[in-house]
């Protein structure tokens, strides 16, 4: 785990973006918060300038939201925006698996390796890693960088609604089946089914979010 306090030069404001985004995605900066960037400076031992860099890196990616005159905040974690992220993987995911094409045995085999590891684990950042390496892997061989990059930024974007949810109900979100007949599918070299399955993978994932999302803005 990267410490916010070992930030150093090169690239620093992209070293503090990628820490602070972690601590995000940790639940350790809660969705609503307002970023007090004089104490972050002074934690971090940084300037204003690249801190703000960082934060506006992350306002681009959609983990915080800037108001004027008031500064940065957390973003809130709501159904709107949720309803709004939800169907864009579910298009991106299948479409780079339909134009990667089948992946190698190899390829195969270590994706299920990881997902015998994602099979196993329990903590719920583990599980989000786990799963974000299984997605990565199916993708890999794909040429297209900026999809995998899109991909890559939606993975960020819904991140926190996971743990959240997670931490929340006091269990996991484990996709490991849907990732089994996924491989079945490449397997028998059916690119097709793979694809059908992948988008399934997806949906359902994002209606269990939007269950929990719906239930507790009526709590």
């Amino acid at each position: 785990m990267q410490s916010m306090r070992s930030v150093r030069r090169p690239n620093l404001s992209e070293s503090i973006a990628t820490a602070f985004r972690q601590r995000i995605v940790q639940g350790r900066i809660a969705p609503g918060v307002r970023i007090n960037e004089v104490h972050l400076a002074a934690e971090l031992g940084v300037s204003r300038t690249p801190l703000r860099e960082a934060l506006m890196s992350l306002v681009a990616e959609g983990s915080l939201h800037v108001e004027p005159r008031r500064g940065f905040f957390a973003r809130p974690l709501t159904l709107e925006e949720f309803e709004q992220l939800m169907p864009i993987r579910a298009l991106l995911d299948p479409a780079a698996l339909r134009l990667a094409g089948l992946p190698s045995r190899r390829q195969i085999e270590r994706l299920r390796a990881i997902n015998r590891k994602l099979e196993a684990a329990r903590d719920p950042e583990r599980i989000i890693a786990l799963d974000d390496e299984w997605h990565l892997e199916l993708l890999a061989h794909g040429s297209n960088r900026v999809l995998l990059e899109l991909i890559r930024q939606f993975m960020a974007r819904t991140h926190r609604y996971e743990l959240v949810l997670m931490r929340e109900r006091g269990g996991v979100l484990r996709a490991s089946r849907d990732h089994a007949r996924i491989l079945a599918a490449l397997a028998a070299k059916d690119l097709a089914a793979a694809c059908a399955a992948l988008r399934r993978n997806m949906q359902s994932g994002n209606a269990t979010i939007v269950a929990w999302l719906e239930k507790r803005g009526q709590s």
